[in-house]
């Protein structure tokens, strides 16, 4: 037998092994391409390909069908009679599965039989030179340039024993690069995601760099307390996907989330923020392409193994300040009352009628201070999505329209949900990177935002 089998092979031989009610089997191919640099020099170059299996067993039990899920990494062939013996083990051990359903059947990829695509080098054609450029200049000019640049592709082959062959490539991409003085008092960042490099503009972010660090030359006291905030998209974009995150129509139903209602239930249909606010998610929307059909290894509040293949919609969770919806799955949507709307891996908020960049935005401030980057957030209280964090890279004061000069970095405490009822302005949205989530969730489109009160609750060492 092959030492290497393709995806298809795998997944034909998996389900030909299943003799119980269902089975669900799922080839991930992840390939990675990567540059990165320390104090202003090139580090280290590579590609990587690493391929999980996941097999899902359904078995008919006392009470309904139960479910049972394995992963492995690189198997062979001869290796998939033991992983298909073993899910059907799991599922007799855990017992009947309360999201019991049909697996969806008859839904076949045009490009089934293509292979993995690769993440390579290639893929830094453009922008390596100009990496380059910034690099030397910035040993010239003495400052430390830290950082990386990212292209993933992600192959994922589904297949299930009700017929269903779905293949899809999905590309994800990030560069994330940190500037400091030779002395290392100063530090600023920059980030950005989205499917592909091709937005990627370094010469633009290297002078976004270098201005941010001529900013922290002075140094501005400012007491901790609640002050208007200009929230740049990487720290809008922390905050929002803290608070799609705490988005699961089951927790709210029972009373645990920020969108459970007072009395029972949840508050979809409600206004909830600004009703200039609209926050939604697509697969199809352009340069944040993302998965179309759901893929799970495991059954929770927000997924379930039985809805593997199904199609994922564009949604709006929130329109004119609204809340529309929540994320459910197939059978938590029917037994909490809301529409099915699988979760989404990208993410856009928009302001009705916000227009200018974040530059504009400070020039249209009176008094505030600019947030780069949010770090270390955590939430304190699911109730009403209170959460705690870190400032980083840069804390600015803005008189004037004008930033004067560099505060210390703050602890803060505020809600996303609260931040989105106190918007005084905005900018338009555009690409950005989440400094905390940039690990886990890099499709954004977010907007610079004016918060009135936002508490920055102590003075943190951290720079």
């Amino acid at each position: 037998m092959s030492e290497r089998p393709t995806p298809q092979e795998i997944v034909e031989r998996t389900l030909s092994l299943s003799s119980t009610h269902g089975c669900v089997v799922l080839v991930r191919t992840v390939g990675v391409a990567n540059l990165r640099w320390a104090r202003s020099t090139l580090t280290t170059n590579g590609e990587t390909v690493a391929r999980s299996v996941t097999v899902i067993a359904l078995v008919e039990v006392d009470g309904g069908i139960a479910s049972g899920s394995v992963t492995v990494n690189s198997p062979t062939l001869d290796d998939l009679p033991g992983l298909q013996h073993r899910a059907e083990e799991l599922a007799v051990e855990d017992g009947a599965a309360e999201d019991a359903a049909d697996l969806v059947s008859g839904m076949a990829a045009a490009d089934w039989d293509d292979g993995v695509e690769r993440a390579t080098a290639a893929a830094f054609a453009r922008v390596a030179p100009e990496i380059g450029a910034v690099l030397a200049a910035g040993r010239a000019d003495g400052i430390e340039h830290f950082g990386y640049v990212e292209q993933t592709v992600t192959t994922y082959h589904l297949g299930t024993s009700t017929g269903v062959r779905l293949r899809y490539a999905d590309h994800d991409a990030r560069f994330e690069g940190t500037a400091k003085s030779h002395d290392r008092t100063r530090s600023s960042w920059v980030g950005r995601g989205g499917s592909t490099l091709d937005g990627l503009d370094l010469p633009e972010l290297d002078a976004e760099l270098r201005r941010t660090l001529e900013w922290q030359a002075r140094r501005v006291d400012l007491a901790p307390g609640r002050h208007p905030a200009l929230l740049t998209p990487s720290a809008t974009a922390d905050l929002m996907i803290e608070m799609y995150w705490s988005s699961v129509g089951r927790d709210a139903a029972d009373g645990q989330s920020v969108w459970s209602r007072t009395g029972g239930g949840t508050r979809v249909s409600e206004l909830v923020v600004d009703p200039r606010v609209t926050l939604d998610s697509d697969p199809a929307m352009p340069g944040f392409e993302c998965l179309p059909f759901v893929v799970t290894t495991g059954s929770s509040a927000s997924s379930s193994v039985f809805d593997n293949g199904m199609p994922v919609s564009a949604v709006r969770w929130i329109a004119d300040g609204v809340l529309e919806n929540l994320i459910t799955t197939r059978h938590t949507a029917s037994e909490v009352g809301l529409a099915h709307r699988p979760d989404v891996d990208n993410l856009r908020l928009e302001v009705e009628g916000a227009t200018g960049s974040l530059d504009d935005l400070v020039a249209r401030t009176g008094d505030g201070v600019l947030v780069t980057c949010l770090w270390y957030n955590r939430v304190v209280d699911p109730q009403t999505l209170l959460l705690t964090g870190l400032t980083r890279d840069g804390v600015y004061v803005v008189r004037g329209g004008e930033v004067v000069g560099a505060a210390t970095n703050f602890r803060f405490n505020d809600s996303p949900v609260d931040v989105l009822r106190r918007i005084d302005d905005a900018g338009a949205a555009v690409p950005s990177l989440g400094r905390e989530m940039a690990d886990y969730f890099r499709r954004t489109s977010m907007p610079p935002l004016l918060v009135r009160d936002f508490n920055f609750s102590t003075v943190s060492q951290a720079y």
